[in-house]
């Protein structure tokens, strides 16, 4: 946890007035975000203009960017993917939380993305698989990635992921995509999850 604000913020997510709205923005003044992008599939192209940066500026670091397979939708991110790729773009890590699901929907029925890695591939990155609901194994993939990185290549991380997941009511549905839930309801999801917000 990184510390930005305090987790009792939290509580105002996608409330009216909140900062924590729910594509937050730079005017809102939250520290740690730097751009708003949202669904809209900018992210990536982002992600790649501050890769190419930290390259002409010698520095080692790398530029981590996380999607939503929703996300996959627009057309921007091909056309970043495949700049990245065609520009060599290789201290770049993108990861996709593909949960299979987004706000419309389930992905298949929403528009289906066929199959995701072989996109990826095709589009001249490196592909890596992970649980996403696995920590030990998000590290490892992590680990992983940093190794192929300085390869030419950017790096892709699908990471296969349950919405909701370990709360019986929310899990694997795309009904929670952005809503609150009730204090009934979070007293409930809180029972079932062995490690919560309230523990850092």
């Amino acid at each position: 946890r990184s510390g930005y604000f305090k987790t009792q913020e939290l509580a105002t997510f996608r409330r009216l007035n909140s900062r924590l709205q729910g594509h937050p923005a730079t005017a809102e003044g939250i520290e740690g975000v730097r751009i708003a992008s949202g669904s809209l599939g900018q992210g990536l192209s982002v992600a790649i203009g501050a890769a190419i940066s930290k390259k002409l500026s010698n520095e080692p670091s790398l530029v981590y960017v996380l999607m939503g397979d929703g996300e996959m939708d627009e057309g921007q991110i091909w056309e970043a993917a495949m700049y990245a790729a065609g520009k060599g773009v290789d201290n770049l890590i993108a990861t996709v939380d593909y949960n299979k699901q987004q706000i419309d929907g389930p992905i298949d029925k929403v528009m289906p993305l066929g199959n995701l890695k072989a996109k990826w591939e095709a589009f001249g990155w490196q592909v890596l698989e992970m649980p996403g609901n696995d920590m030990e194994a998000v590290v490892k993939t992590f680990v992983k990635a940093k190794t192929l990185c300085g390869q030419h290549k950017p790096v892709c991380i699908l990471m296969h992921s349950e919405m909701g997941h370990g709360v019986d009511f929310m899990a694997g549905t795309h009904h929670w995509h952005g809503v609150p839930p009730s204090n009934e309801q979070l007293a409930t999801a809180l029972t079932q999850l062995n490690e919560t917000l309230g523990d850092y």
